[in-house]
C-alpha cells in the first residue's frame, strides 16, 4: 500500500493526468453533451470544417441506407483509390482503404484484392452500426485517400501517419505523431500497435517514441530513428488545431490531422475524449500544462480580453516548447 501511495504521489508531482481527472476536470467541465454530435459524426465535422474554410479530405459521397448502396459505383466513378469509413466509428475500426484497381477488383492498401460485392458488404456492415459508437445505425462516408508526405516513408509502415494535438479552450497543450506498424495492420491506432511519438510544440521536431507501452527510438519495421524528425509546416498544424475550438465549441478535444503529399495539412477528425498515452510519448504530464492554460484564461477574463488562434499558439509554444520560440 505504501508503495502505491508513493507511486501516486510521484505521478501527481509530475502532473500525470489520470482518466478520472480527465473526465471530471476537463471532459465534463468543458464539453457540453449537446455538442458531441459535431465531433462524434465525421460527416458533420467535415461539413462544419468546409463551411469554416478548414481543409479536410474531399468527400465523394455518403451512403445512409441499404438502398443507396446501389449508387456506390456512381460515387466511386473512375477513381482508382478512395477510403470508406463509418461516420461514427472509433479507433479506426471499419475503415476500408482502396489504393488501386486490378481488372474488375480493388486492391487495398495492404495489397489484398477484393470484389465490388465485398465493398458493398462492408458498407452494409457499417450501416448496421457494427463499428459505431454505442452500436447505433450509422452512415458510410466515401472520401479522398490521403497520400502521406514523403518525410514519413522511412518511419512508417503502410497506412497514413497522423498527428494528434490536445487542445484546451483553443490552446494546443501537447502533440503526438502516430505511426502505423505491421502489428497495427497499417493503422495509426496505439491500442492496435501503432507508435506514439512526442512532438515539440515550439519546433515540430519529434521526440522519443512509445510502442506497446515500451520506450523506443527506432521504428520496429523500418528500423529508422523516429526521434529528431522535423515535421513540415508545423505552425500550420498548430493553427489548425487551435482554430478547432471555434469550429466545434468543445473546450477539451483531440484534433487528428494528416500531412498529404499534395494538399498539405488536413483535419481528419475531432475527439471529445482524447486518450492519455500522449503523456508517455512526451515524457510529460498534461495537468501542469492544462492548469497553466486555465491560469491564462483567468488572467484574460480579468482583463475582459480573448486571444486569437495565432496568439494562443504563440503562448503555448513559448511556454511548453522544449526549444522556446523567439
Amino acid at each position: 500500500m505504501f508503495g502505491l501511495i508513493k507511486t501516486w504521489k510521484a505521478l501527481q508531482a509530475r502532473g500525470i493526468m489520470g482518466i478520472n481527472r480527465r473526465n471530471a476536470d476537463y471532459v465534463l467541465k468543458y464539453n457540453k453533451r449537446s455538442l458531441y454530435p459535431i465531433v462524434d459524426d465525421k460527416i458533420i465535422t467535415k461539413a462544419r470544417a468546409i463551411a469554416a474554410g478548414i481543409h479536410v479530405p474531399e468527400m465523394y459521397g455518403v451512403i445512409s441506407t441499404e438502398k443507396e448502396i446501389a449508387g456506390l459505383k456512381g460515387i466511386i466513378g473512375g477513381r482508382s483509390d478512395f477510403v470508406i469509413k463509418p461516420a461514427q466509428g472509433a479507433g479506426g475500426d471499419g475503415i476500408l482503404v482502396v489504393a488501386d484497381r486490378f481488372e474488375d477488383r480493388y486492391r487495398t492498401v495492404s495489397g489484398r484484392l477484393i470484389s465490388h460485392d465485398e465493398i458493398e458488404h462492408q458498407i452494409s456492415s457499417i450501416l448496421t452500426g457494427l463499428y459505431s459508437l454505442g452500436g447505433h445505425r450509422d452512415r458510410a462516408l466515401i472520401e479522398y485517400r490521403v497520400t502521406p508526405d514523403q518525410i514519413f516513408r522511412s518511419i512508417s509502415y503502410e497506412g497514413v501517419p497522423d498527428i494528434r494535438i490536445i487542445v484546451l479552450m483553443g490552446y494546443p497543450v501537447m502533440a503526438m505523431l502516430r505511426l502505423p506498424t505491421r502489428q497495427s495492420n497499417g493503422k495509426a491506432n496505439l491500442h492496435q500497435g501503432a507508435i506514439g511519438v512526442g512532438v515539440d510544440l515550439a519546433t515540430g521536431v519529434t521526440l522519443r517514441g512509445t510502442w506497446l507501452n515500451t520506450i523506443i527510438s527506432k521504428h520496429p519495421d523500418t528500423t529508422n530513428a523516429v526521434d529528431g524528425v522535423q515535421l513540415p509546416n508545423w505552425d500550420g498544424f498548430m493553427k489548425l488545431a487551435a482554430g478547432c475550438f471555434e469550429l466545434c465549441g468543445l473546450g477539451y478535444i483531440g484534433v487528428d490531422m494528416v500531412l498529404d503529399q499534395e494538399k498539405g495539412p488536413l483535419i481528419l477528425e475531432l475527439n471529445a475524449r482524447p486518450g492519455l498515452n500522449i503523456q508517455i510519448a512526451n515524457d510529460c504530464g498534461l495537468t501542469h500544462r492544462t492548469q497553466a492554460v486555465e491560469a491564462r484564461l483567468a488572467e484574460l477574463a480579468s482583463e475582459s480580453r480573448v486571444e486569437t488562434p495565432e496568439e494562443r499558439v504563440r503562448f503555448t509554444q513559448g511556454l511548453f516548447g522544449h526549444v522556446p520560440t523567439a
